[in-house]
């Protein structure tokens, strides 16, 4: 009675774990080999899978979702003849995962490897300086051969990024140097560009600054020469309607002779000639009211002389 117990828990347990192995249940993005005594018979999908117990088995559970692989960094040599180190990084999907499993031992490994050497090849035909601003050159040159090598393994590359060029330490200090040195060039052209401008419009200001003075010291003598032309319009007609005679003539003239004489500079004056008729028609304008003044007499004063210079 033990015996018949035992077996049919052993039963129990064998059709339980059959029924495990039967169901499959694949995730989301994912795909599953299914293999018959070592041979490949189909690829199960997301969902519930049925499979034959003990004698499918699953090989291989591949993701199908887009992977990132990082890649460390790897010398290459430039066509100058430099080392610089080159990191990778792979963005890359399964899209057949028969080929992946059966086509590639390690997918991974060979997409690796693979980068490396195209990374060289690339490399190889250029310049440091053209590696160093050929990024996206030297991307879509690795992404087109990794995706033509890789599309019979059942792998698709999305995209290749170069994360780092790094040259050597020397060829570091040379680009540092000759990057201060350039900055240091265009720093002194600016400033002497904005001391140039700064001069520039200085020399705008002064011109413009002195032309408008001058129009205003022209404006100026202007207004006063017109002035001047009109008080002496306006004295020329205030005599001219006064109708001076002799008299008036003379008594003015004696009285600017104190004005001539001013001043310590005035050693040398000229008496002009017309002032000796003056001093006539005046004298005999006194001798006329007052029957002559005593002591005065226009002979007895020598400027009075036709142009005759007196010296105080």
């Amino acid at each position: 009675m033990s015996a018949v117990i035992i077996v049919l828990i052993i039963l129990v347990v064998l059709v339980f774990i059959a029924l495990i192995k039967t169901i499959q249940v694949i995730p989301q993005a994912s795909a599953a080999i299914v293999e018959r005594f070592g041979r490949y018979t189909r690829t199960l999908n997301a969902g519930l899978n049925i499979v034959v117990p003990f004698i499918d088995s699953i090989r291989n559970r591949i993701d199908l979702r887009e992977q990132v692989v990082p890649f460390p960094p790897q010398p290459v040599i430039t066509q100058d003849n430099l080392v610089v180190n080159i990191d990778t990084v792979i963005y890359y999907q399964v899209t057949d995962a028969r080929a992946a499993t059966y086509e590639v031992a390690s997918y991974i490994q060979a997409i690796e490897q693979l980068t490396v050497t195209t990374l060289r090849n690339i490399i190889g035909g250029m310049d440091l300086e053209r590696t160093l601003t050929s990024r996206e050159e030297i991307n879509a040159a690795l992404r087109g051969v990794l995706d033509e090598a890789t599309g019979k393994w059942g792998i698709r590359v999305n995209r290749v990024e170069l994360k780092a060029i790094e040259p050597p330490t020397s060829i570091q200090d040379s680009m540092e140097k000759q990057m201060r040195a350039e900055r240091d060039k265009r720093a002194a052209i600016l400033t002497a560009e904005g001391t140039r401008q700064s001069a520039i419009l200085t020399a705008e200001g002064e011109k413009q600054s002195a032309i408008l003075r001058a129009e205003g010291e022209a404006k100026a003598a202007a207004l006063k020469a017109e002035g001047e032309a009109q008080a002496v319009r306006t004295v020329f007609e205030a005599i001219h309607a006064g109708d001076p005679d002799q008299k008036l003539l003379s008594y003015q003239y004696l009285q600017m002779l104190p004005k001539i004489a001013e001043g310590d500079a005035n050693k040398l004056w000229i008496v002009p000639s017309e002032i000796g008729d003056a001093l006539k028609g005046l004298s005999g304008a006194f001798g006329n009211v007052g029957g002559g003044t005593p002591g005065f007499n226009v002979k007895d004063i020598p400027s009075a002389r036709r142009d005759e210079p007196t010296v105080d």
